[in-house]
């Protein structure tokens, strides 16, 4: 991938991602995310991690985004517009932001290997699917079923939660 096409992606990815932040509309905020997670794809796939990049699309930027858009509609959230700011609040968070930045910049900056350009990663003769594939299906096949319950359970409180009662 030419450098340029790098720095669109990243420069998409942080610009769709403070919007993520920034944005008062839940739905508006949903959606700078997949904006956002599109980009991300598109590094991963400059890196040549493919399946990664796909999963990225699929799983994040397609089920995952579309679970958090049903919850946003089930719940009733016109009244979180007419919240005032809190400056303060505000004011803290971006001074935090600043120096937790200027503190990369320090390290990266005496960390004579991030001058470096990295050789290219070798070349693998098994296929990538099919490695991840065992890994998930051997060593982390319990913390995958629990995640899974985790985000039906929170599906369903959510869902109950946002019930109305007849009157």
């Amino acid at each position: 991938m030419p450098p340029l096409l790098f720095w669109v992606f990243a420069l998409l990815m942080l610009i769709f991602g403070v919007a993520v932040v920034v944005n008062r509309n839940p739905v508006a905020s949903a959606l700078s995310l997949v904006v956002s997670f599109l980009g991300l794809a598109a590094l991963f796939m400059s890196l040549d991690a493919y399946f990664v990049g796909i999963i990225q699309v699929l799983v994040y930027a397609g089920a995952v985004m579309v679970l958090f858009l049903f919850i946003i509609m089930l719940l009733n959230l016109p009244a979180e517009e007419r919240r005032q700011i809190n400056w303060l609040a505000a004011a803290g968070g971006i001074g935090v932001a600043l120096i937790l930045l200027v503190q990369i910049c320090a390290v990266i900056g005496h960390f004579q290997a991030a001058h470096q350009t990295l050789p290219p990663l070798p070349r693998s003769t098994t296929d990538d699917v099919w490695n991840i594939g065992a890994l998930l299906f051997s060593n982390y096949n319990l913390p995958f079923q629990i995640i899974g319950v985790l985000v039906l359970v929170a599906t369903i409180g959510v869902v109950l939660l946002s019930r109305r009662e007849p009157r």
